[in-house]
């Protein structure tokens, strides 16, 4: 029995998702659970996975196309086998709801007036139209029953031509995928979610410490190193949990409690940043934190992080400190409440009891949404997280 490939919804609220590229080739053998395609979110490039073994036939859409989420965009087939007739059929009707950027002129004659389009917009592409300035009534829906979408705002906005005094568009290079991703998703945080910032300096002095005494006993028994990382992920979950305003979230203006603490941390891949999660931090030990942090890693640099990678994430840590920063103020990732920004640690000379000495020091900056944590509550669990980093002997034990 031929096994439909549909655009998956990956995130809240997704409406659409863009095909990136088959990895496979219509008329390719492919194994399930074997990269299929590749497709582009709000949030990173990501590969999807065959949901069964066959042959990929009836591929439906190409690379760059903007697809609703749900629409079969191929099948999987027994060899011999065709893809369903009727479907195939219905598909080639809705061609025009594949979003390529530019709908035939027949089919845009058939479009509903421009003020009826109006109120079939979702609200996401209402709020970009409005961030860059798009007039609502000049745009032409390519969704279902003429509804705009995101794409066609986006693909509106490419298309409006640049003032007389900006330079050409030649003059600098079109930003990657990542990177744009990273550009919208930062501006609209920054815009949207009210921001306030706590900040601690920290002796690391107990932090050192547990890390060489405990890298050992972790390599010899995971075959990983532990790196200051993977204590401040297992520290941070654990006081979150007896925070958990701080992993709470902000959906449909309302603050839901989120029942996991699901940690990300932010890595650099390439010409962006994305949020690898360890799901379920607080309850996993170190050397497992160890070892999920590890192979995160290794697909975030190779391209290969898989949806469950960077989807869930209730609190992010961004530790800057293997770049020498030493102290820096990280944009929240919606609809998480906080980010933890990590500096450096380094040797200082700080008076101790009354002398002076010098010591191991770290910067910890929080940042908060205030419709979800108010000063104190961020305070409060800046203070439990400072305690826990200089006796993290009684946090992970």
């Amino acid at each position: 029995m031929a096994i439909s490939i549909v655009m998956p919804a990956l995130e809240m609220a997704q409406e659409t998702g863009k095909l990136v590229s088959w990895i496979k080739k219509e008329g390719s053998a492919v194994g399930k659970g074997e990269p299929l395609l590749e497709i582009e979110t709000d949030k990173a490039v990501m590969e999807i996975e065959s949901p069964a073994e066959g042959i990929l036939a009836g591929v439906k859409a190409q690379a760059g196309d903007v697809v609703p989420v749900g629409q079969v965009i191929g099948w999987i087939v027994k060899p011999g086998e065709s893809p369903p007739a009727e479907e195939a059929q219905a598909v080639s009707g809705r061609k025009s709801t594949v979003e390529t950027g530019a709908a035939a002129p027949a089919a845009q004659a058939a479009m509903p007036s421009a003020s009826h389009q109006e109120a079939r917009i979702s609200p996401k592409a209402r709020r970009l139209a409005k961030e860059n300035g798009i007039d609502i009534a000049t745009l032409r829906g390519s969704g279902p029953e003429g509804e705009i979408t995101t794409a066609d705002v986006l693909a509106a906005g490419s298309s409006k031509p640049a003032p007389a005094s900006a330079a050409p568009a030649s003059s600098s290079p079109a930003l990657g995928p990542i990177a744009r991703l990273m550009a919208e998703r930062t501006t609209q945080s920054w815009t949207t979610v009210p921001h306030f910032f706590v900040t601690r300096e920290i002796d690391a002095t107990a932090l050192n410490q547990a890390r060489t005494r405990l890298s050992s006993a972790v390599e010899h028994a995971k075959g990983v190193k532990i790196t200051h990382t993977d204590l401040l992920v297992a520290l941070v979950a654990r006081v979150l949990v007896k925070h958990a305003a701080l992993n709470s979230s902000w959906v449909e203006n309302s603050v839901r409690t989120n029942p996991d603490v699901n940690i990300a941390i932010a890595m650099a891949v390439g010409e962006g940043v994305v949020g690898a999660v360890v799901p379920k931090a607080d309850a996993i030990s170190l050397g497992e934190i160890a070892v999920q942090r590890r192979d995160l890693t290794e697909r975030a640099r190779a391209g290969k992080l898989r949806p469950a990678d960077i989807t869930g994430a209730t609190f992010t840590i961004s530790n800057l400190g293997m770049y020498k920063v030493d102290s820096f103020s990280a944009i929240i990732s919606p609809p998480q409440a906080a980010i933890l920004a990590v500096g450096v640690i380094q040797d200082r000379v700080v008076a101790i009891d009354g002398k002076v000495e010098v010591r191991p020091r770290m910067s910890l900056t929080l940042s908060s949404d205030h419709r979800v944590v108010d000063g104190a509550r961020a305070a409060e669990f800046l203070n439990a997280l400072a305690e826990a980093i200089q006796q993290p002997d009684q946090w992970l034990s």
